[in-house]
This record gives C-alpha cells, sequence and structure tokens, in this order.
C-alpha cells in the first residue's frame, strides 16, 4: 500500500534527512586510509545519537536477509554494491568506498547513499561516480507530479547502460515513510510513460547502483548480506529521499 504524505510529514521527513546528511558528511571526512570501517560506523552513530535520532539500519532484518543487520551504517568497498557491513577492514589508497545511511526521527526515516573516494580517484571510477551522480540527478529530475514511475526509471537507467554499467535487476530504490522501506519499489531501468503515477505527497528513495563491469549478475557474500559484483569489478552507489509536491520534487537528504 502505497501512503501519500501531508505537507507537515513532509517537513518532518526533511529534519530527519537532515540527520542523515550531517552523519555521511561526518563519515566522509573521516574517511582515510587506515581508517577502519567499524569507526565510520562509530562516527555514524554519534551523530545519529546527538541529534535524538534513531538508525534505521541497525538490527534491520529484511525477507533476503538470514540475520540482523549489525551496524548503523552500511559501508560497501570496491566490488561491494550495497548492505557492506562495517567490519575491522581498514581503508585503503584508492579504495572506492560506498556508505548508506538511515535515521529516524519523529516517526519519520530519511535515507540516502553518497560513494567517497578514499585517498585519490582513479580515472575510471571518476567517471563511473559522475555518471551515478547525473543518474541520480536525472531521476529527480524526472520526479514531477502527473509523470510515471518509469519516467524516473529510464532516466537513471539510460545514463548507466550508455556508460556500459551492469544494473542489479533486484534492487533499487523504495518508499520512504514511518517505514524506512514502503511501497512502491522504484528500479533503476524503465519504460517512460508506464508504471506507477507520481502523486503529490509520495516520498520515494532513489538510488543508482553501477557496477563497472558490465554484467546485470551479483552475489551475496559469506556474511549474508554484503551484495558484491560478480566479475570482482568495482561499483558505486548513490540515493536520495525525494518527496513528490506541486512545486517539483525536493530532496529531503540535501544537506
Amino acid at each position: 500500500m502505497v501512503e501519500l504524505k501531508t505537507d507537515t510529514e513532509i517537513a518532518a521527513m526533511r529534519e530527519a534527512g537532515r540527520v542523515v546528511a550531517r552523519a555521511l558528511d561526518a563519515v566522509a571526512r573521516h574517511a582515510e586510509p587506515g581508517v577502519p570501517l567499524r569507526e565510520l560506523d562509530a562516527v555514524a552513530a554519534g551523530v545519529i545519537a546527538d541529534a535524538g535520532a534513531r538508525p534505521s539500519f541497525l538490527n534491520y532484518q529484511p525477507h533476503f536477509a538470514s540475520s540482523p543487520f549489525p551496524g548503523v551504517i552500511c559501508t560497501s568497498v570496491n566490488d561491494v554494491v550495497v548492505h557492506g557491513i562495517p567490519d575491522d577492514y581498514r581503508l585503503a589508497e584508492h579504495d572506492l568506498l560506498s556508505v548508506d545511511c538511515g535515521a529516524e526521527l519523529g516517526g519519520f526515516h530519511g535515507d540516502s547513499a553518497v560513494t567517497i573516494p578514499v585517498g585519490g580517484l582513479r580515472d575510471a571510477d571518476a567517471k563511473m561516480l559522475e555518471d551515478a551522480r547525473s543518474a541520480l540527478r536525472a531521476g529527480i529530475e524526472a520526479a514531477t507530479a502527473g509523470a510515471r514511475m518509469g519516467d524516473m526509471s529510464e532516466a537513471i537507467g539510460r545514463i548507466g547502460r550508455r556508460g556500459g554499467y551492469g544494473i542489479p535487476a533486484d534492487f533499487g530504490g523504495h518508499g520512504v515513510g514511518r517505514r524506512m522501506h514502503e511501497d512502491p519499489p522504484v528500479p533503476n531501468e524503465g519504460r517512460p510513460g508506464k508504471g506507477f503515477p507520481l502523486r503529490p505527497g509520495l516520498v520515494i528513495a532513489l538510488e543508482p547502483m553501477f557496477m563497472a563491469g558490465g554484467r546485470d549478475g551479483y552475489r551475496i557474500a559469506d556474511d549474508g548480506w554484503s551484495l558484491c559484483t560478480i566479475d570482482g569489478s568495482r561499483a558505486v552507489h548513490v540515493e536520495h529521499t525525494v518527496a513528490i509536491t506541486e512545486g517539483g520534487p525536493v530532496v529531503l537528504t540535501a544537506a
């Protein structure tokens, strides 16, 4: 069931989104070679706690997971596309780190992700990251009242396919609200003019995920969570929570 939010509820979600933005900014500033992922998790946890919010991911267990998620943030390094667990791995020069963060404040969630180049950015990674950011912007621009889900999905997927990247078909964006994952699903590929109608009050997370090797397949690591590229190629993941309004799309997880 899709729940449309009131203006008051969207304003409350903006506050949750600001907490997420601050947490991601703090993590990005702390992500340097030699820093363990567990330390980044503690940084995000501190920002969320200081805001009086609750981490959305900690102990979350969706249908596909065999165990609850053990971290406050997802830390996905290099060939891990999404859902990487923050463990004792220490970041290295030229690592590509994707960080996904969610926080609940006042009964509503915010959800956002960034990809952080650690200690310098390789040319191929730079292009893939810029393409992912461009795809996110294109999806947001297409998130207008009266459009269809396929318009957003096609805008994202077109940039990904043009760049030659793989796109994991079973994973994408989703509705956001009183629960972190709500209906409707938001695919990263689609057909313009098709799919769920975008109406004012709809709040969704758009999250392009691109894999450098060009293959759409993936594997789940032994930890039961980390979704990895099938060929060991690197990946990027970016995300914003966006509200559909009469005046156009509003990014709720902007800084």
